[in-house]
C-alpha cells in the first residue's frame, strides 16, 4: 500500500507528536509511506521518508492520502490530490472535525478497518472557477466560492447570472457560492440551508444583505454562476475555500460544477447525520 502523509505547517508538539506516532505505526504496517514538504523538517530528520509536493503528488500512484490536522487541511490536500480522486483520509487535530473524522486514538482501528475493505467512498462534488485572467493554480473548491468588499466598509453589489439569465443583484457585503459540503460552513453561518452532499445544487448565499427579501437561494449544479461586480471601492476579494486574491471590476468570473469530485474515506458507522448531531449539535434539545 502506497501513502501520501500531508499536513500543513506544524509548530504544535501536541501534532508533532500524533505525526510521529502515525509515521511509526504505519513504517511498522510495512506501508511504503511518503512525506509532504511542508511537513516540519524534525519529523523526517528521525524517519528519512522521501519527500513530495503537489507538483508530484498526482503521478505518486497514491492508493490514499493522509491528512493531519483539522478541515482546512483537508481543502489544502484536495489540491494535493488534484484532479487524481485519491482518497483522502482526514485525521483530526484541529476543532470541529466535521471533515476530518478519524480521531488520533481511533486512527490504528480506521487503518485496520482500511486494509480489509471495511470503508466506503464519499464522493464530494466541487465548483470550478472560469475566469478572464489567472487567479489562482488550483481553480477548485470543495467548501465555497466567496466575493468580499476590501477596501471600504460601504456594500458592493454583485451582479449573479444564471446561464446569462439575471438571477439577482445583491446589494451586501459579498456573495458565498456553496457546494453541499460546504453548505455548513460560511453559508450556513450567513443563513443558507444546510445540504447533504448528495444534493447536486449550489447555494447562493449573500453576506448581510442591505434588503429584506434577498434570501439564500439554491440552484442545480448544472448551471453556470456569472458575476459582475460594482462598488466604491476598486478592489474586492475573491476567495476559493481558504485562498483569496485580490479582483477588480475587469475580472471576469464564473463558476461550474468541476467535472472531477474528492474521495472521501469513510469508515464503518459514519453518516452524515451522524456528523450533524455529533459535531453541530443538530437536534439537541433537552426535551429529547
Amino acid at each position: 500500500m502506497k501513502i501520501g502523509l500531508y499536513t500543513q505547517a506544524v509548530a504544535n508538539p501536541r501534532q508533532l507528536k500524533v505525526i510521529e506516532d502515525i509515521i511509526q505505526f504505519l513504517l511498522q504496517e510495512r506501508v511504503e509511506l511518503f512525506l509532504h514538504q511542508a511537513v516540519d523538517p524534525s519529523v523526517n530528520e528521525r524517519f528519512g521518508l522521501t519527500l513530495f509536493d503537489q507538483l508530484s503528488a498526482n503521478g505518486d500512484g497514491f492508493d490514499f492520502i493522509i491528512s493531519v490536522g483539522g478541515d482546512g487541511t483537508i481543502l489544502s490536500a484536495i489540491e494535493i490530490s488534484g484532479m487524481s480522486q485519491v482518497p483522502i483520509i482526514g485525521v483530526n487535530t484541529g476543532r470541529l472535525g466535521f471533515l476530518a473524522n478519524v480521531s488520533t486514538d481511533g486512527f490504528k482501528k480506521a487503518f485496520k478497518d482500511l486494509q480489509i475493505g471495511h470503508y466506503a467512498l464519499d464522493k464530494r462534488s466541487l465548483l470550478q472557477l472560469d475566469s478572464n485572467t489567472d487567479l489562482f493554480r488550483f481553480n477548485y473548491a470543495l467548501n465555497d466560492f466567496v466575493l468580499h468588499k476590501k477596501d471600504t466598509s460601504s456594500m458592493i453589489t454583485v451582479h449573479a447570472f444564471l446561464n446569462g439569465e439575471p438571477l439577482n443583484s445583491y446589494w451586501a457585503d459579498g456573495l458565498i457560492v456553496s457546494t453541499p459540503t460546504g453548505s455548513s460552513g460560511y453559508s450556513l453561518s450567513c443563513g443558507g440551508p444546510i445540504l447533504f452532499p448528495k444534493s447536486a445544487s449550489f447555494v447562493v448565499t449573500p453576506i448581510a444583505p442591505h434588503n429584506l427579501n434577498v434570501r439564500p437561494v439554491i440552484v442545480p449544479d448544472d448551471q453556470v454562476l456569472s458575476f459582475e461586480i460594482e462598488g466604491r471601492g476598486s478592489q474586492f476579494l475573491a476567495s476559493l475555500d481558504s485562498r483569496s486574491v485580490t479582483i477588480d471590476q475587469t475580472v471576469q468570473i464564473a463558476i461550474r460544477k468541476a467535472d472531477f469530485s474528492v474521495n472521501l474515506v469513510r469508515f464503518e458507522g459514519e453518516t452524515f447525520l451522524k456528523t450533524l448531531r455529533q459535531k453541530m449539535l443538530w437536534g439537541l434539545d433537552n426535551r429529547n
